[in-house]
């Protein structure tokens, strides 16, 4: 494509943009040419696996990818349907890059692209996209070769039957448990992975429709758990899963139907993975909360701070060997699942907690449960660093008060802390603020976002 036509849709992680205006059969095609090329630099080995979500435009987008990839002599395996973890699962169980259509939580209108290196190691920015997007802005010349073949596998009761591995949910009482796939992926792995769990699976928007009828399949956002809320409480279920659109990420609900921290999961998660291996290493990033790093001390194990993002964490997860990570947005990394994030695995940990206890979820989590949060609040600036320069000056000479720059600017004081960062690709910067009580956590918050407006 001519350097001019490309779109500005390269992100940190992946490719996403609307589709006809952004993300075109023709932006595709230039891609999977690309990402051929770059994996001929890699020596990565010469078949691409390609998965795909329920929204209408994937198959095309797909289809012109894997044409793209073909023509330059690689072949293509396509796995059809499926969710983003597993299509991470076929990346590690056949050992082949992979490519994901699916625009996650986005609305209807977006799609993109997620890709990764052979056994799900991770491409980011500063890791192969940025030298993808050259080669689609500039591109990729190559010899001429012979055409790469495309064929079709399915593995969706491989990646059943893999995930039900790595957890024991033999001993395990019966649950009533509501899921809310949002429309999205986990409408169609759901169903298998439930078939045959002590679990009266009660199904919340299952119909794979890529236009999001009911709600944006972003559980994140508190109004798009309403629903989900609501069936908890009418079923009385002893737990409610949400998942996004693409079904890498999961949230869950209590039987009171009331939301649940991630940092509470990663904290359950922790303490169960320890068990297993004691002493391991275990990863949660900076905007997780403080007691994510007293559960995993508590229980013998060694914490590692993370910048937020599924690349950084993979990439530590690799160099320090931690058997788990967790990220507070409700991504969560398993070392046994090629350091990857799976929705549906941090569900499987979450039921069998519950299953062999006698316990409620809330009871399984109230001992988590230690400070209080602002959750994740946005104010648009016109200047992000000189804005995080002016809070910074005004925090620094404040005694007992410690900053650093992992991402962003996170300050520390003895009871509190705060991080504040800049969006990659909107004006905006994000602050989170926990405290040890909730007047505490509500002063503080109050206080930057006063200074962020200049008052």
């Amino acid at each position: 494509m001519n350097s001019n036509q490309v779109p500005a849709i390269f992100k940190a992680y992946d490719i996403r943009g609307l589709v006809d205006n952004e993300i075109t059969p023709d932006f595709t095609f230039s891609t999977g040419v690309a990402f051929a090329r770059f994996l001929q630099l890699e020596r990565e080995p010469a078949t691409v696996v390609i998965g795909e979500d329920m929204r209408p435009s994937s198959p095309v987008l797909a289809d012109a990818f894997s044409a793209g990839v073909t023509s330059q002599g690689m072949d293509v395996t396509r796995i059809g349907l499926a969710s983003t973890d597993m299509l991470y699962f076929a990346s590690g169980k056949l050992n082949l890059p992979g490519a994901m259509f699916t625009a996650s939580h986005n609305p209807a209108e977006y799609n993109g692209i997620k890709l990764c290196l052979s056994g799900a190691r991770p491409i980011g920015k500063e890791s192969g996209l940025l030298t993808i997007e050259n080669f689609v802005r500039h591109g990729s010349p190559m010899q001429i070769r012979s055409m790469g073949i495309e064929k079709n596998r399915e593995m969706l009761s491989e990646y059943v039957d893999y995930l039900r591995s790595l957890v024991d949910l033999s001993e395990m009482r019966s649950l009533k448990i509501v899921v809310d796939a949002g429309n999205g992926m986990a409408g169609y792995t759901a169903p298998a992975i439930f078939e045959g769990l002590n679990v009266d699976l009660i199904p919340l928007y299952f119909e794979l429709d890529g236009s999001f009828p009911n709600h944006e399949a972003n559980p994140i956002d508190a109004k798009n758990l309403k629903d989900l809320q609501k069936a908890v409480k009418k079923h009385k279920a002893d737990l409610g899963l949400a998942f996004d659109g693409d079904a890498d990420r999961c949230f869950l609900v209590d039987e009171n139907g009331e939301t649940v921290n991630p940092s509470d999961l990663t904290s359950l998660i922790a303490a169960r993975e320890l068990v297993r291996v004691p002493g391991a290493t275990i990863i949660y990033n900076l905007i997780s909360s403080r007691t994510v790093l007293e559960v995993i001390q508590e229980n013998g194990g060694k914490g590692l701070r993370s910048r937020v993002g599924h690349s950084y964490i993979k990439k530590m997860m690799a160099d320090s060997g931690a058997i788990f990570g967790g990220e507070h947005s409700g991504h969560f990394y398993f070392k046994d699942f090629w350091r990857a994030d799976s929705g549906a695995l941090a569900a499987l940990h979450a039921i069998a907690a519950l299953g062999s206890s006698k316990n409620s979820i809330s009871k399984l989590l109230k001992p988590y449960q230690r400070y209080y949060a602002s959750g994740e609040i946005n104010s648009t600036v016109s200047d992000a660093p000189s804005e995080m320069k002016k809070i910074e000056d005004k925090y620094i000479s404040q005694p007992g008060v410690e900053l650093d720059h992992l991402d962003g600017l996170t300050v520390n004081g003895d009871t509190w802390w705060f991080n504040l960062r800049s969006s990659n690709t909107e004006p905006l910067l994000r602050l989170n603020v926990e405290a040890s009580t909730q007047a505490r956590m509500e002063k503080v918050r109050d206080e930057v976002l006063r200074a962020i407006k200049g008052k």
